[in-house]
């Protein structure tokens, strides 16, 4: 299994998906262990279609994809060395903060010692020390999506998968949420692949970003140079309709 400093590669080998009578998706991407990916493209490129694919919601029709060097595609969502957060936060809400972290370690939420002690520590991590019992309604936006980074957090996987995580939120907290991933990113050292619309989230935290139009990878690379120029005509027209640049 290939991992650096807490992350593992995650590689789409031919991977094609589709439903009957559209032109199948076809994704070959390569991510190294311990970076950051931004992934980009219009409504209806496949971005979500790609995470889910890591992730296991969806089954692909053909081709593999490795996790640190392992076949997970026959593997069930919950078996796979990945967490997911969505932009819909996915809280329970008549759950706590802490209750919602907690099913990151058990779905029964049957927690050892041990275990509401890493439940209190990754609260304390995403900034939300003393509000372990607020239900998610008396949270802002902001502190729910960091009560459901904070519950990826006690799942310790190597990959993280953020679909569109921070879209919701305004300019102040979205740069603040990047930021606490950032820190985040540093010191736990997992994989980030990150889906989002706004060519300034990659800036900000990818190395690397990739491109998708049509169900395709039309053009991936650093991120800098990447976004820099038109590595291919979709990728200049996505960057010219865009709003941040």
């Amino acid at each position: 299994m290939t991992r650096t400093a807490g992350g593992a590669d995650v590689v789409l080998d031919s991977v094609s998906f589709g439903w009957p009578g559209a032109r199948p998706m076809r994704f070959d991407l390569s991510v190294a262990a311990g970076t950051i990916l931004a992934v980009m493209g219009p409504s209806g490129s496949g971005k979500s279609t790609l995470l889910s694919l890591i992730a296991g919601f969806e089954t692909p029709l053909s081709g593999r994809i490795r996790i640190g060097g392992a076949d997970v595609t026959p593997i069930a969502p919950a078996a796979r060395p990945v967490s997911m957060i969505f932009q819909e936060n996915n809280l329970f809400p008549h759950l706590d903060a802490a209750a919602n972290v907690g099913l990151g370690r058990s779905p029964s939420l049957r927690l050892t010692a041990g275990d509401r002690a890493q439940v209190e520590q990754a609260l304390s991590r995403v900034g939300l020390a003393g509000k372990e019992r607020r239900l998610p309604r008396e949270l802002s936006g902001g502190e729910r999506q960091r009560v459901a980074l904070a519950r990826a957090l006690v799942r310790d996987r190597p990959v993280l998968l953020l679909d569109e995580a921070f879209g919701s939120l305004g300019p102040a907290l979205r740069e603040e949420m990047l930021d606490l991933m950032v820190d985040l990113h540093e010191s736990k050292g997992m994989t980030i692949v990150m889906v989002t619309h706004d060519p300034g989230d990659a800036r900000r935290i990818a190395e690397t970003t990739a491109f998708l139009d049509d169900g395709r990878i039309a053009a991936s690379g650093p991120t800098g140079d990447l976004l820099a120029g038109a590595s291919s005509p979709a990728l200049g027209r996505y960057l010219g309709e865009g709003t941040s640049r």
